[in-house]
């Protein structure tokens, strides 16, 4: 059955089968992948044993407490096989003599044991999965309707056979076709039309769809852009990268927004706050955890960053990496996706360089960063220089968040920015 996942869940997408009917299974093996509307869950094996069905078809949707499985525990097997091997020990006279008998008594489409599935060795299971066949087509010999070997080579001898006998058949239709290529007159055009193709929006996309909704329709957004100089962050990073990469850690651009909007917070708090339900209440959050956008297989999520403000840049962008990298495998934990208090949208990792992002309710803030581009600017003598120039869009909750507010958060923030050396001065 599918267990309860919690969070009053009550049914979730199957996203992938791992395991296939007939397939041999050991305890705690990951079995299938399903996708609740906050993540995805893996269910693994209760223990080792044998699928023998699979009740919810990849891309269905499975209920809480419903069949989601079946299989056969593999002490049930080793006295399936115990007995199959008893059997083969007796005289020849004797066996020839039951299977004529348990052929006679079988069902054409086979029977059904007492787990209720078609009786099959797994061997002969793992045969009839070579061969792309299906045990439900097979009539099988043994007792019960169990589908021996001999049974699969059975039928794939009269599956051959009649498809040698269709030869003729399909050579007059090749050469009905010969006579339609050559006479053009004769064949009347078939005009192609596409199909529109559906696909129900489950899971993460369900998800994302109504919480972009409400918060579009009940929160008045307020924005607010800037351009901030990176060139001196970029040349710190390429400084940084050797010593992050000694640690196995990938350092980009991201722990150094993130770490200074923790530093900026401390100068605007209310960027960081949320407004209970009646709106009659700011309450200011201790912690600040940065919620970062990511484009999973699974949709858009946005897994967070705890406690930013207490963690070194190098340990955020440990957190980052690991994050990215379970949120594009689709197995981002719930609770990295939980407790988010301000959130940052990279358009810039995919060439964009202006956006207007939208509020990820409760959350008062959300600024999406463009790429950098080397662009032309004068510098303090009047002198025309190169520098690297990113752009920053910053929407918030008009209700509690003014332009001025804003505004100061934002210079607050680019300051640590442009200046990154500065920030050593608030890490402790």
């Amino acid at each position: 059955m599918l267990p309860d996942i919690g969070e009053g869940i009550v049914e979730c997408e199957v996203v992938e089968w791992r395991v296939a009917e007939g397939e041999h299974i050991e305890e705690d093996q990951p079995l299938v992948d399903v996708m609740t509307d906050k993540a995805l869950v893996e269910i693994t094996a209760p223990e080792a044993g044998t699928v023998s069905k699979l009740y919810v078809p990849k891309g269905d949707i499975a209920k809480v407490h419903a069949p989601l499985f079946a299989y056969v525990p593999a002490h049930a097997e080793e006295s399936e096989e115990a007995g199959d091997a008893e059997a083969s020990r007796a005289e020849p006279g004797v066996q020839q003599v039951r299977m004529q008998e348990e052929n006679l008594a079988a069902p054409a489409g086979g029977g059904r044991g007492p787990y209720g599935r078609i009786p099959a060795s797994p061997a002969v299971r793992r045969l009839v999965r070579e061969h792309g066949l299906s045990l439900e087509a097979i009539a099988g010999s043994g007792k019960e309707g169990r589908v021996l070997k001999e049974d699969v080579l059975r039928y794939l001898d009269s599956d051959q056979r009649e498809h040698g006998e269709a030869q003729p058949a399909q050579a007059a239709s090749d050469a009905s076709s010969e006579v339609s290529r050559r006479s053009p007159a004769l064949t009347t055009p078939v005009r192609e039309e596409g199909e529109v193709r559906v696909e129900p929006i489950r899971g993460v996309r369900a998800v994302m769809a109504r919480r972009m909704v409400e918060s579009a329709s009940t929160i008045p957004h307020f924005q607010y852009g800037e351009e901030i100089d990176v060139t001196e962050l970029l040349a710190l990073r390429e400084r940084l990268k050797p010593v992050a990469e000694a640690q196995q850690v990938r350092l980009t651009l991201m722990p150094f927004f993130m770490k200074a909007l923790a530093l900026a917070v401390r100068e605007e708090p209310i960027l960081n706050a949320r407004l209970n339900a009646e709106v009659t209440e700011i309450h200011y959050l201790p912690s600040v955890n940065v919620g970062m956008a990511v484009d999973s297989r699974s949709g858009l999520i946005v897994p967070n960053v705890k406690r930013v403000e207490q963690r070194s840049v190098l340990d955020v962008a440990r957190e980052i990496q690991r994050l990215t990298a379970d949120a594009r495998e689709g197995r981002v934990a719930q609770e990295d996706l939980k407790g988010g208090t301000i959130s940052i949208s990279n358009i810039g990792a995919f060439g964009g360089t202006y956006a207007a992002p939208i509020i990820n309710a409760p959350e008062l803030a959300i600024v999406a960063i463009g790429k950098s581009q080397w662009l032309p600017r004068f510098d303090e003598s009047g002198a025309v220089v190169k520098r690297a120039i990113m752009t920053a869009t910053w929407a918030g909750d008009h209700r509690v968040i003014d332009g001025g507010t804003i505004a100061r958060f934002c210079n607050a923030w680019k300051g640590y920015l442009e200046a990154p050396e500065t920030m050593l001065l608030h890490l402790g």
